[in-house]
């Protein structure tokens, strides 16, 4: 537990804007006061979701790409702690824990040359070492009976989320994936690009789906590589008049939510979001919520992972004020 940083009072005092006659979020939510013994704090607290952060950019770095979606986690705890506190956003039956510190890892890769080999895979190599952070922080959440709400950082920690919940339940768990890309590339060192292929590949994956993949986007390599999964063309759900977005999400829910599953939320996939790879041909972000209400409310559903969004000052409230109704839609979903 070496890289988990709790989240205090001190962090929430400094974050918090109360106002006279407001009930905030942040008045109301769960923290832990001792690193010691976490498991068994969480067990005993009554709480139905955990929200954790990663911020890091490395698996981006990794896979040829500059990003800045090491500040993500922050620009949502600003943003969410604000909120009103109400029946909806159930805020003391949350718990944010706080975050993983991977400023020596940033700092490592930060020094790296991204135009020669062995600094990518130094990176890659980082990035391995993430996975383990993760695996074990989400593993230790899901084995408490609580759900773990992820901040990235990078598409990467997906590996993370689903080998953590697979070695919770002793079992392969399953997938959606709303996404434009695939993340299914070739196992050839660990980025943001594989994390899903990874998983696979080691048993811990199951059924994989991707809601919105792009056709201009994958490769004659890659289309040999999806005959192993499933998948809802974006072109198919929105511009043809066929396969429509209501159909689509059913398509999506037969093929994994029968099982435990996992909800990956990549901010490529939503139009005009600033993200590492920014589109201006992606889903709105209405639809982005309807489809984590839908998800969420699968008695299956055991994660949502929100990743890559990028921040920057022009940026920062738009990707806070998204991620924290992504975050409360999904907490709301059963209810909804």
């Amino acid at each position: 537990m070496d890289k988990l940083v709790l989240f205090n009072n001190n962090i929430l005092d400094e974050l918090l804007n109360k106002r006279h006659g407001e009930s905030k979020f942040g008045e109301h939510i769960q923290i832990l006061t001792s690193i010691s013994n976490i498991y068994d704090q969480l067990i005993n607290l009554d709480v139905t979701h955990v929200i954790i952060g990663l911020p890091e950019n490395v698996g981006g770095y990794a896979n040829y790409r500059k990003t800045s979606t090491s500040k993500a986690w922050e620009v949502t705890l600003k943003n969410l702690l604000n909120i009103q506190s109400n029946e909806i956003t159930k805020a003391n039956k949350i718990l944010i824990l706080g975050h993983l510190d991977f400023t020596k890892e940033l700092l490592k890769v930060s020094k790296l040359d991204a135009t020669k080999k062995k600094s990518i895979m130094k990176a890659r190599k980082i990035v391995s070492k993430i996975d383990t952070y993760v695996t074990h922080i989400v593993q230790l959440i899901v084995s408490a009976g609580k759900k773990p709400i992820i901040i990235g950082g990078g598409h990467n920690n997906a590996y993370g989320n689903i080998k953590g919940t697979s070695l919770a339940l002793k079992k392969p768990i399953n997938v959606i994936n709303f996404d434009t890309h695939s993340d299914f590339e070739p196992e050839e060192g660990r980025h943001s690009g594989n994390g899903f292929s990874y998983a696979y590949a080691e048993g811990f994956l199951n059924n994989y789906f991707i809601f919105g993949l792009q056709r201009s986007y994958i490769s004659d390599r890659l289309f040999i590589s999806l005959k192993k999964i499933k998948y809802n063309m974006f072109e198919d759900l929105v511009l043809s008049k066929g396969l429509k977005y209501t159909e689509g999400l059913k398509r999506a829910a037969n093929h994994v939510a029968d099982k435990p599953f996992g909800v990956e939320i990549d901010c490529h996939a939503i139009d005009n979001i600033s993200s590492s790879s920014i589109t201006p041909r992606g889903f709105s972000a209405n639809k982005t919520r309807s489809f984590v209400t839908y998800f969420g409310k699968q008695k299956n559903a055991y994660y949502l992972h929100i990743c890559e969004a990028a921040v920057t000052k022009k940026t920062e409230i738009q990707v806070g004020i998204l991620i924290t109704d992504l975050i409360v839609d999904f907490i709301n979903a059963p209810f909804a």
